[in-house]
C-alpha cells in the first residue's frame, strides 16, 4: 500500500462503522485528510469526483480500512478537517478543504465543537446518519476525542434504533427531521422508550416542520433539544429549542467567535474563525466567490437567503438556488440534469423538488424524449446505472417541452406535470 504523507488525501468508499471513525481520526491526527463518500456512489459519479481531488489511496473495502488504520498511531489532534464534498448549483462536486492546520489553529477547532455541545468522557453518541456525512461525523469524531463513545447500528431503521436507546442509553444525537418523523411514527405503535439519558437531542440539514419541532421538545427531557444551520462548508448557528418556542421559525444566533450579516437581497454570510476558513479544492475562482472582506474579517456565503431579527436571531428563508434536501441529505439538480441529459434520447431534462410526507421533499425530474423514446423505465435504469439512490427521481414526468424564460432558464415552479 502507497506510503502516505501530510497534505495527502483518501478517499473512503466504505459503509459507516467505529472502524470507520477511528482511520478518519488517525488520518487527521497524521494530516492526511479523509474524503468521505457515499459507497453507494456509482462509478460514473465516483470518477467525476475523484478526478478533482486526485486522492493518494481509495479505500473500497473493510479489509482495506484494516490495514490502513494499522499504518497509523492512535489519534491525537486533527490537523483539518475531512473534505466532503458538495456539488453546489454547477453541478461539479467540490472538495471542501481546511487545509493542513497548525497546532493552535487544530487545538482551536477541536475546543469549539467540545465547548458548544459539551463533549465529555461520559458520551455515548448514537449515529443516526450515514458517517460520510459531515455533522454525523463531527459529532461521532468530537464524541471519541472526548474519552467517549459511539454507538452505530447501521442503515437507519427506527426499530432498531429504539433498540439501542434501550441498551445503550445514549447521552447524545444527531438526527434531520425524517428520522424523527420515522421514529415517532414508530414510537406510536409500539411506544415511546425512556429518553431521560440524552442530554443532548440535535437538529439539521433540512426544515423541521413545526408540530414535529413541538413533538421533538415535548418528548425529549427539557433543555436537551436543539437545531443548528450549517453546511458542508461551514456553521453559522445554533439554536436551543427553548429559543424557538420564543422565536418560531428562528433557526438561531450565530455561534461563539463568529458574526451574520445579510445582504439586501437576504444573502447569508458568516464571519468565521481562522481555524474554521475553507476553500474549495482545486477551484480558486469558486473560492473566491464564496469569501469577501468585511469589518469583522473574511465572510463566507454558500447562497441561502435570510432575515436577522433586531437581536440577531437568524431566520430562513431560501436555501441556494433550487437545492432539494430529501432525507436531510442535499441533491442539487444540475448534477441529477448532467447525468440524465446522457440517457440515449432524452432531449432536455429538468430536476426539482416536491414536498413528501416522509422525506420533506422528493426528486422529481421532467424529461422531453425524442421521437424513439426513451419511455420510463428506460430513464429508471439509466438512473440506477448512473446515480447514487438518493440522488434517483422518485417520480417522472414526460413533458413535450421544458416551460422556459426568454432567457432560456428552466422555470421549475411549473414543473408538476401540470403542463405539456
Amino acid at each position: 500500500m502507497k506510503s502516505l504523507r501530510p497534505g495527502d488525501r483518501v478517499a473512503l468508499l466504505v459503509p459507516g462503522s467505529h472502524q470507520y471513525v477511528d482511520a478518519v481520526l488517525r488520518l487527521l491526527t497524521a494530516g492526511v485528510f479523509p474524503v468521505p463518500l457515499d459507497p453507494r456512489l456509482t462509478d460514473v459519479e465516483q470518477q467525476r469526483i475523484l478526478a478533482t481531488l486526485a486522492p493518494a489511496l481509495v479505500v473500497r473495502t473493510t479489509g482495506e480500512l484494516t490495514d490502513l488504520i494499522a499504518r497509523f498511531p492512535a489519534p491525537g489532534l486533527p490537523r483539518g478537517r475531512p473534505i466532503h464534498c458538495t456539488s453546489g448549483t454547477t453541478g461539479v462536486p467540490k472538495g471542501v478543504y481546511s487545509g493542513l492546520l497548525d497546532e493552535e489553529a487544530a487545538a482551536a477547532l477541536l475546543a469549539e465543537e467540545r465547548d458548544l455541545w459539551g463533549f465529555c468522557a461520559a458520551d455515548v453518541n448514537l449515529v443516526l446518519s450515514p458517517l460520510y456525512h459531515s455533522a454525523p461525523l463531527r459529532f461521532a469524531t468530537g464524541t471519541i476525542l472526548a474519552g467517549g463513545r459511539i454507538v452505530v447500528p447501521g442503515a437507519f431503521d427506527p426499530e432498531a434504533v429504539t433498540a439501542a436507546i434501550e441498551a445503550e442509553r445514549p447521552t447524545t444525537m444527531f438526527c434531520v427531521p425524517t428520522h424523527l418523523q420515522r421514529l415517532f411514527g414508530h414510537w406510536d405503535a409500539v411506544g415511546v422508550p425512556d429518553l431521560s439519558c440524552f442530554r443532548l437531542v440535535a437538529h439539521a440539514g433540512a426544515p423541521c416542520p413545526p408540530d414535529l419541532k413541538r413533538r421533538l421538545v415535548e418528548a425529549f427531557p427539557p433543555g436537551t433539544t436543539w437545531e443548528f444551520y450549517g453546511s458542508t462548508e461551514g456553521q453559522f448557528t445554533a439554536c436551543p429549542s427553548e429559543e424557538w418556542v420564543e422565536r418560531p421559525g428562528t433557526v438561531g444566533r450565530a455561534r461563539p467567535g463568529r458574526s451574520l450579516s445579510t445582504d439586501d437581497d437576504g444573502t447569508i454570510w458568516c464571519v468565521v474563525p481562522e481555524h474554521a476558513r475553507f476553500s474549495y479544492y482545486g477551484d480558486p475562482e469558486k473560492t473566491a466567490a464564496a469569501w469577501r472582506e468585511t469589518p469583522g474579517g473574511p465572510a463566507f456565503t454558500v447562497g441561502d437567503l435570510g432575515r436577522l431579527d433586531e437581536d440577531g436571531y437568524l431566520y430562513l428563508e431560501g436555501r441556494r438556488e433550487d437545492l432539494i434536501i430529501s432525507g436531510g441529505v442535499n441533491v442539487y439538480p444540475t448534477e441529477v440534469e448532467q447525468v440524465l441529459s446522457a440517457c440515449p434520447g432524452v432531449v432536455d431534462v429538468a430536476v426539482y423538488g416536491a414536498d413528501d410526507p416522509d422525506w420533506g421533499q422528493r426528486v422529481c425530474a421532467a424529461v422531453v424524449a425524442g421521437p424513439n423514446g426513451p419511455d420510463e423505465d428506460a430513464v429508471r435504469r439509466f438512473a440506477r446505472e448512473h446515480l447514487a439512490p438518493p440522488k434517483r427521481p422518485k417520480t417522472w414526468v414526460f413533458r413535450s417541452e421544458l416551460p422556459r424564460t426568454l432567457t432560456g432558464k428552466v422555470r421549475r415552479s411549473l414543473l408538476d406535470g401540470s403542463g405539456s
